[in-house]
């Protein structure tokens, strides 16, 4: 495999990858009002591919933020304790926010160096062709 070709796959990994983390961070937005959800987290993993000997980052595994809940006072809350306590998530949303965009921007930085390849792939191929 030409490195034209090994760029785009790189960059084609990381796009996978950006776009499994903004779904996490999408899952952890809609859930942050969700009484005992706890955030998710993702981590990543670099992985070579064992055809083209290119390094590759792939998401490695979700776990869960094990940092406490945010404890809220509502007795009329039907999950509330015998205090009249709720365990409320954990997620905050300005870190979510913040992961959403770094995420939207390397994903939009893989694209931009998939596209850059590519065009160069093509002017390789017209170069040929005369």
């Amino acid at each position: 495999m030409n490195s034209f070709m090994n760029s785009m796959e790189a960059a084609a990994s990381g796009m996978r990858a950006q776009g499994f983390r903004m779904r996490v961070v999408s899952e952890n937005i809609a859930n942050a009002d969700t009484p005992g959800y706890q955030r998710k987290l993702l981590s990543f993993n670099t992985v070579l591919d064992s055809v083209s000997k290119t390094s590759l980052v792939a998401a490695d595994r979700i776990s869960l933020d094990q940092s406490a809940l945010e404890e809220k006072y509502d007795p009329s809350h039907p999950m509330a304790d015998e205090n009249g306590n709720v365990s409320m998530s954990n997620v905050k949303l300005l870190i979510e926010m913040a992961d959403g965009r770094e995420a939207s921007q390397s994903y939009e930085a893989n694209l931009a160096t998939f596209q850059q390849a590519r065009e160069m792939y093509a002017s390789l191929l017209d170069v040929l062709k005369r």
